[in-house]
């Protein structure tokens, strides 16, 4: 009777301690599939041929918002790549991996100082483009950041099924300027703009 009372206790413990070991497993497996967007690497395929962006996008989203550093070329299709230094705006639209250059819709860019209405492809210092440096570049799951060097702002971005949010840090001055250029890379059938008031233009 004592033997059948041990073994009975013993089995009780035993499963008790599966039942832990197993929880504890399921909890490790849940917490490792939530922290798997920290192996996202957005830059990836952004150079050589790779013809991706490192912007932000929802799964299935309504725009794809990223910076653009390149207008022309095969390897400019998405917009960016790798390789330049100058970013000429931020527009909401772009294509990933493909082989041909379209989108780069709506374009905005954050300057300070004199305003310039054309992107300063041919000279850069004649227009709104700016210098950026990989090191103050910064791109994962859901989030883009970049400081414009030739107007000290940090530029950030995310997005929404539909919408594209910027944020601009500017510096202390009497002059921070936001761009729209609605005629950016391709071209451009019908496009307008109505300044609705103070905080909204359409």
């Amino acid at each position: 009777m004592k033997n059948s009372g041990f073994i009975l206790l013993v089995i009780i413990i035993f499963a008790n301690a599966c039942i832990s070991h197993n929880e504890k497993e399921l909890k490790n497996e849940i917490t490792i599939r939530e922290d798997l967007t920290v192996f996202v690497d957005p830059f990836i395929g952004t150079g050589g041929h790779g013809h991706t962006y490192p912007g932000v996008s929802m799964p299935f989203g309504m725009v794809q918002l990223s910076p653009d550093t390149r207008l022309t070329g095969w390897d400019g299709c998405s917009g960016y790549h790798f390789s330049d230094s100058i970013i000429y705006g931020f527009s909401h639209t772009h294509l990933s991996g493909t082989g041909c250059s379209d989108y780069g819709d709506i374009l905005l860019m954050p300057t300070t100082g004199k305003i310039y209405l054309k992107n300063g492809q041919k000279n850069p210092g004649t227009g709104y483009c700016s210098h950026f440096s990989h090191k103050n570049e910064t791109a994962s799951t859901g989030y883009y950041s970049v400081f414009l060097d030739d107007y000290n702002v940090k530029v950030e971005l995310t997005s929404s099924k539909r919408v594209g949010f910027h944020k601009y840090t500017f510096p202390q001055t009497d002059s921070a300027n936001i761009i729209i250029d609605l005629k950016h890379r391709d071209k451009v059938i019908e496009s307008g703009i109505a300044i609705v008031n103070d905080t909204e233009i359409e």
